[in-house]
């Protein structure tokens, strides 16, 4: 009697296991489907972008040499005119990104040949954003006595370390990588308020150094606090990514792993595109 209550139970527990392995993969299955379709569907809309962007590229170069040497008369009205702006655009941005990338900088002099007054450009994704200026001092010594450089921005250590006195250009380059990384990092944040409404910023300070987002997870119900850290302050990734939620196996699982690495190596404004197309996030 007591062998035939224990092969029941076997047999139970072995119905049990079964019936939880059919639910498991009919869960993972559902996932895979929902990842695919997320996926063609981007892959239909960038075929469509680059489709677009060749032809208006194609434009912009014929535009492009008829106004190296002439002015453009329309000839399609309002697109015509667009095509033509667009084309002047392209040749204003080849040559600043040619002064930067030849170390030149805007100088002005100042109070009578005494000093001299830099501008840096800064810029994200090839749209130039704020221009930082320094106002330095030529005589006895080179020295920075006005600029209107961020304060969280260490000037002074920069100076010391790039050497001021002696290698002018190695310091502004290192400025120019920590004000560049400063508002690559201002600029996420501003499109992710923008682009991403459901997401709820909790938290982020003026250099940009940390952010904590409040994401909704639908398929699971439930609420989960993202906390970005930045670091290194002369990029606009961060070095850290941390989860937090209720159910503690949710960070653990492999999806979410992917997703904090993806946070490391992309835009947190584009991650966030992209776990909303795979229903990651509400």
């Amino acid at each position: 009697m007591e062998a035939a209550k224990g092969v029941l139970s076997h047999l139970s527990a072995l119905e049990v296991r079964a019936k939880s392995r059919h639910i498991t993969s009919r869960s993972r299955a559902e996932e895979l489907r929902r990842s695919l379709k997320a996926l063609t569907a981007q892959r239909d809309r960038l075929k469509a972008e680059i489709h677009t962007l060749k032809d208006i590229e194609k434009r912009k170069t014929q535009l492009y040499i008829r106004c190296a040497d002439e002015e453009v008369e329309a000839e399609d009205g309002e697109t015509e005119q667009l095509l033509h702006l667009m084309a002047r655009q392209t040749q204003l941005k080849e040559l600043l990104d040619a002064h930067r990338i030849t170390g030149g900088y805007n100088v002005t002099k100042t109070r009578r040949g005494k000093g001299v007054c830099l501008t840096l450009a800064t810029a994200y994704e090839g749209v130039y954003l704020d221009t930082y200026n320094l106002e330095l001092d030529m005589r006895p010594t080179l020295k920075i006595s006005r600029h209107n450089v961020p304060p969280f921005i260490p000037l002074s250590d920069l100076g010391e370390r790039a050497g001021l006195q002696d290698d002018l250009r190695g310091f502004l380059s290192a400025l120019g990588t920590h004000l560049n990384a400063f508002v690559g990092r201002r600029e996420q944040l501003r499109l992710v308020k923008e682009l991403h409404p459901s997401v709820i910023v909790m938290e982020s300070n003026a250099p940009c150094s940390i952010l904590v987002l409040m994401l909704s997870v639908p398929r699971e119900n439930k609420t989960l606090l993202c906390t970005l850290n930045y670091t290194d302050h002369t990029r606009y990734l961060p070095t850290g990514v941390r989860f937090d939620c209720e159910d503690e196996n949710l960070p653990e699982s492999p999806e979410w792993k992917n997703n904090r690495k993806l946070l490391m190596e992309m835009p947190v404004h584009r991650v966030l595109g992209t776990l909303k197309n795979m229903d990651h996030i509400g």
